[in-house]
């Protein structure tokens, strides 16, 4: 047997292969906790690279203000776009969490990956959406609801005008769009990590959300939180706040649909 070089240099020690992730596509029910530790996950994804987050945020929001001047369709382009915006979010989410660097170019990554995907995912969320509000338009009437959503301060007192039917409305319409929003929060991470196909990825975020309602109602209630005190110092906390939700989606993603 041969001796061991004494002036060889020491050898770095082997590093482990990295876990397989393995997807659920029924997903798992989590302890009630964790939505508060999606969003303690989030801000930990955030201080990793904050000025870069920031940014990315800042990005997006010029992005939306461009595309809603667009002659008639930049409020619909924008919810269409969403979507797409949001796969590349959730990549770059995945990229730091893996211990990559985030990029900016990671807002726009939906735009070359699985992006007809995310555009179908975009058309349906707006239709979803438009049935959402179909309700309110009807018992409000056409033009008094397009007042409330477009009518800036002269909303306010055609809101008191209105009285029982714009709270009518307004219910009516939120108890249609909590289901779209379970069907849509998780459904571009779906996309773009498990290839999904939209409605199947709107169906199984679905699920996944309903299978963990009372760590999702912990997760609202702190956020509504964190959105008040966000709005304290001229919504500059929104800074901050706006890239954690993203991260935390993400978060939440991993930790009910991957097991490793």
């Amino acid at each position: 047997m041969s001796e061991p070089n004494p002036y060889q240099p020491a050898q770095p020690p082997a590093v482990p292969a990295a876990p397989e992730v393995v997807f659920s596509s029924t997903g798992r029910a989590v302890d009630a906790g964790r939505g508060w530790e999606w969003i303690a996950e989030g801000f930990a994804l955030f201080k990793k690279q904050p000025g870069i987050w920031i940014l990315i945020l800042i990005a997006f929001v010029a992005c939306s203000i461009v595309v809603a001047f667009i002659p008639l369709i930049g409020s619909l382009a924008n919810v269409l776009l969403m979507q797409v915006f949001m796969g590349g979010l959730m990549l770059g989410a995945r990229a730091l969490d893996h211990g990559e660097e985030l990029e900016i170019g990671h807002l726009f990554a939906g735009f070359s990956r699985n992006t007809g995907d995310l555009v179908v995912l975009g058309v349906l969320a707006l239709v979803g959406w438009i049935i959402a509000f179909i309700p309110a338009i009807v018992i409000m009437g056409g033009g008094a609801f397009m007042a409330m959503i477009f009518g800036g301060s002269s909303a306010v007192a055609g809101a008191g005008a209105l009285g029982l039917s714009f709270v009518l409305a307004m219910l009516v319409s939120l108890a249609l769009a909590l289901p779209l929003y379970m069907a849509l929060w998780f459904a571009p991470s779906l996309i773009v990590f498990n290839n999904l196909k939209p409605v199947e990825a709107m169906k199984v975020s679905f699920f996944g959300c309903l299978k963990n309602i009372v760590p999702f109602l912990l997760y609202g209630v702190v956020m509504m939180v964190l959105c008040v005190v966000a709005a304290i110092p001229v919504m500059l906390g929104y800074l901050v706040l706006g890239p954690v939700i993203i991260a935390s989606i993400y978060s939440g993603y991993r930790d009910i649909f991957t097991a490793d």
